[in-house]
């Protein structure tokens, strides 16, 4: 994700070795979104306090949903001609929940949903 959102291009994130379905589609969008507007993101994201909350390996396509506190706080939206710091809403949240589903395809384990609780953690 640093280096989809980092990248103007979109080509040396490689997201599709990590993500697939919804969650690669909706980060490629996002990403453009940002780039179209003239903006990048520098810096870092972590993903802490993770969590299997179930697992299904006996499926068709066997799945999982991990729980994860996603801290985006050292992840810095800037303009990307002057590299200065965007303005963004003061309450907006840094570190909050999200819900992972993944799935495993041939290559290995990919993302297929992200969904954000909302709640801070």
């Amino acid at each position: 994700m640093e280096k989809l959102y980092a990248d103007r291009t979109g080509k040396s994130a490689h997201l599709d070795q990590y993500a697939a379905s919804a969650a690669l589609k909706n980060a490629e969008s996002d990403a453009k979104r940002a780039h179209d507007s003239g903006r990048v993101y520098t810096g870092s994201v972590a993903l802490t306090e993770q969590a299997v909350v179930s697992v299904n390996v006996s499926g068709k396509v066997p799945n999982a949903t991990v729980s994860s506190c996603l801290d985006i706080s050292n992840w810095r939206r800037v303009d990307a001609e002057t590299k200065k710091p965007v303005t963004l809403p003061e309450n907006r949240l840094t570190k909050y929940r999200i819900l992972s589903t993944l799935e495993r395809y041939p290559e290995g384990w990919r993302v297929i949903r992200d969904e954000p609780q909302g709640k801070s953690c």
